[in-house]
């Protein structure tokens, strides 16, 4: 197989994963007799659940994400990125990743709670990868910069607060002190990757996505369970995150110190 054939089959792979994986998340938000994530698992990841379940409007992230992942399957099978390197080097990493959420919400549908932090874990796994690669490649328009770098970040940022969520919901936590670490735990693994990334949008757009769930897991706690010392942790956490952010975007493209 030569290098167009090649690329040509990694362009209708990644398509196809783009599309199973939306209809997948429709399937987990309750379509074609799913059950909604929050329902399943006995409601084990409801808002209400464990000190570190967030507040509903938290989840429209994936929506973003899932446009993301729709965007980069169109640009990347477009004729012109057939050979470009960032699309060879990334698609298939994104591809798992795909793949892997897939994997995750059919886990949940299980109610297979440990199985399903495992996977979100590998998720993380393959998106940090993903980010690595990307970020050492700094061809390319700003679409596909677009496509790439900032749905891998926002991906990358939430599936690190739903490691964490999931995690809590495993072990049924409602020890205050153990949301509090995990919370503390999420936010600086997100800022020593974003120390190692080259990238400024990855980083960046990893941040704000753990910082958006850190704020709707603070408010959760302002209602039931009521918890205002994690709230408050919450809360401080997102604004690191976000401090963070905006330091990452003004700063200049570093080297990698991976």
């Amino acid at each position: 197989m030569n290098d167009k054939q090649k690329d040509g089959l990694r362009q209708v792979a990644v398509a196809i994963g783009a599309l199973a994986a939306i209809l997948g998340a429709a399937w987990g938000s309750g379509a074609f007799g799913g059950t909604p994530i929050e329902e399943a698992a006995g409601g084990a990841l409801a808002p209400d659940a464990t000190l570190l379940g967030a507040a509903t409007p938290a989840f429209q992230i994936w929506s973003l994400i899932y446009f993301g992942l729709a965007a980069f399957a169109v640009v990347q099978a477009l004729p012109s990125r057939a050979g470009v390197a960032r699309y060879r080097a990334a698609s298939w990493w994104i591809l798992a990743s795909m793949v892997l959420n897939a994997a995750w919400i059919a886990v949940v549908q299980a109610g297979w709670l440990w199985a399903s932090v495992l996977i979100l874990v590998a998720i993380v796994a393959v998106l940090e990868v993903t980010a690595m690669v990307l970020s050492r490649d700094r061809e390319g328009s700003w679409v596909d910069r677009a496509v790439t770098d900032v749905t891998v970040g926002v991906y990358l940022g939430w599936a690190l607060l739903a490691s964490a969520a999931n995690l809590a919901a495993a072990l049924s936590v409602t020890e205050p002190a153990v949301a509090i670490a995990l919370i503390v735990v999420v936010v600086a693994v997100a800022i020593v990757i974003m120390v190692r990334l080259q990238s400024r949008p990855i980083g960046a757009a990893m941040l704000l996505a753990a910082a958006w769930g850190l704020v709707w897991i603070g408010v959760a706690r302002l209602d039931a369970p009521h918890n205002w010392i994690v709230a408050a942790t919450a809360f401080v956490a997102a604004a690191t995150a976000t401090v963070g952010a905006a330091w990452r975007l003004s700063r200049p493209s570093a080297s990698s110190l991976a």
